[in-house]
């Protein structure tokens, strides 16, 4: 190894951690992002000439270039650590570019945990800057100049001065109109909802909805206020009789682990945190929190990522966690193993706790308050992803009355599993919650108190 390196990261906090972790023979650095661009006074890109970027120094980051450029002058091996994503390696271009490195002086290296065996192990495994990542994030970048310099002084013109045109604001702007023209040419139909208010025989006289099925065996939907009455007065003076009772066991799943956009989901529905503060509360937690008695610890895995995959090494480790916290009921018959969905890049492992024995219990005095809840949403949400199935004792009941049909069930929880550690939030606010039942009989009659529409 190189008797003396340079590591370039992207923030201050990461630098720190990583530095611990690398010891004296590394000096760790922050680029703070990017430090050339496209130039802001004009488009920058040569149009008549196959679309070829023109880069300038970003202006106020120059003590930044010039302090850079003396490490990696004094330094002989130099590692572009920057963050494992299209827009981190077009950095690492950025700065072996400025930086004027040789290819033989210049190494790329990434974390996708920023751990003590990971950072290492990646140090001792290097490999080329991927320029075809590179080309991606400058076509992505040239096209939202060419878009956005041709289109925002229209609007500014036609419009109002300030508007944003672009690669994105484009096509979303397609798309809200698109779905305008459904919601307009959308054809309403009438629907009602019919519900038999029934008391059983037991001895707690426990009341209890059905809801209106159909007629005749046969589903039927009340499209006006004329089909429910009908349905009333054809069965206000039935006798209600329960037809059948099935009782079985219904099992859920776990949800997967978090990818980037399912954890800015639930940490909106649960912690009322916005996009953008769920992933910089993330990203503090991916770079490094100083945590009593352990130092400063990369808490959770890249908080970039569209994959599902988990590492053999986290499996059998949160395999073990379960077995010794909960028992070998609360573990599955086969490990979870998820796939990502089609279009996937499956760059990066799903997001998950860097160790899942550290639990939020053991960090929360070292975290401020968003960490904390953040931390144990992303713990929680994992650890329950490989325990074993919820199982709920499930009654569905049939009720005839006169050639009309009326159906109820109810379930309650016989089996925790991973409910004992999370449960997946919901976008309604109010969730319709099934009354308990009285312990129903086939052939049983039932007292009809009213019915509710």
């Amino acid at each position: 190894m190189a008797k003396q390196s340079l590591v370039i990261v992207e923030s201050p906090a990461k630098a720190k951690t990583i530095g611990k972790y690398l010891g004296k023979d590394f000096e760790v650095k922050a680029c703070m992002g990017h430090l050339r661009d496209l130039p802001k006074s004009v488009i920058g890109v040569d149009l008549e000439h196959d679309f070829e970027p023109v880069y300038k120094p970003i202006k106020a980051k120059e003590d930044i270039i010039s302090d850079l450029k003396k490490s990696a002058k004094s330094a002989d091996i130099v590692y572009l650590a920057t963050d494992p994503d299209r827009e981190g390696e077009a950095i690492s271009w950025h700065l072996k570019q400025l930086l004027e490195l040789p290819d033989d002086k210049t190494r790329r290296v990434t974390f996708n945990e920023i751990t003590k065996n990971v950072v290492q192990e990646s140090i001792r495994e290097p490999r080329d800057i991927d320029q075809n990542l590179v080309d991606a994030q400058q076509a992505r970048r040239i096209l939202d100049r060419i878009v956005g310099y041709e289109l925002s002084p229209l609007l500014w013109k036609k419009i109002r001065r300030g508007l944003s045109a672009g690669r994105v604001q484009s096509v979303a702007t397609r798309m809200v109109d698109d779905r305008e023209r459904e919601i307009e040419e959308f054809q309403p139909e009438e629907y009602w909802t019919l519900d038999a208010n029934l008391i059983g025989n037991d001895l707690k006289k426990l009341n209890f909805a059905a809801h209106y099925h159909g007629k005749d065996g046969k589903k039927a939907e009340l499209k006006s206020a004329d089909d429910v009455d009908a349905v009333v007065r054809e069965t206000e003076d039935r006798v209600f009789t329960v037809d059948s009772v099935k009782r079985t066991d219904k099992q859920r799943s776990p949800s997967p682990p978090f990818t980037t956009s399912t954890l800015q989901q639930e940490a909106s529905r649960k912690l009322s945190m916005t996009p953008r503060r769920t992933m910089a509360i993330a990203q503090q937690l991916y770079e490094g929190v100083d945590i009593e008695g352990e130092g400063t610890v990369g808490l959770i895995t890249y908080m970039r990522t569209d994959s599902l995959r988990i590492s053999e090494e986290a499996l059998a480790a949160t395999k073990e966690f379960i077995l010794a916290r909960y028992g070998k009921d609360y573990y599955p018959t086969q490990t979870h193993r998820y796939k990502a969905k089609a279009g996937a890049q499956d760059a990066h492992e799903a997001i998950r706790p860097s160790s899942i024995n550290l639990t939020p219990e053991q960090v929360k005095k070292s975290l401020s308050s968003e960490q904390f809840r953040l931390y144990r949403l992303i713990w929680s949400r994992f650890l329950a992803c490989q325990m074993a199935n919820a199982i709920y004792d499930s009654v569905s009941v049939e009720i005839a009355a006169g050639s009309h049909a009326f159906r109820t069930s109810s379930s309650s929880l016989k089996f925790s599993g991973y409910t004992a550690v999370y449960e997946e939030g919901r976008d309604e606010e109010k969730e319709e919650k099934e009354s308990p039942l009285p312990a129903l009989k086939e052939g049983e009659t039932l007292t009809l108190k009213d019915f509710s529409r």
